[in-house]
């Protein structure tokens, strides 16, 4: 599955996007992603209690936001595009 990230996750990850094996679902990929780039990630994608994920971001899984699907539990597949973007604010 190809991972696409956006604004402050490409510094963190220094890509901006990355092929790996898809894991069962949304949630395993965060875990997945906390495992490979650290605290610096992690800070970004779970809440402060680690077990939600974080409100300031926003995941897309083939172009779909996945609070339209099954939240955290949307499952994957090796064919699937995620895309990881923080949420925007401004006025």
């Amino acid at each position: 599955m190809k991972v696409k990230y956006f604004a402050g996750y490409r510094d963190i990850t220094k890509r901006k996007e990355e092929d790996i094996t898809a894991p069962k679902d949304i949630w395993a990929l965060m875990l997945v992603l906390c495992e490979c780039y650290g605290k610096a990630i992690k800070k970004e994608l779970l809440s402060t209690n680690g077990l939600e994920l974080s409100e300031d971001l926003v995941i897309l899984l083939n172009g779909r936001n996945i609070c339209h699907l099954d939240g955290k539990n949307t499952a994957l597949s090796d064919h699937d595009v995620v895309s990881i973007f923080p949420v925007v604010a401004g006025g």
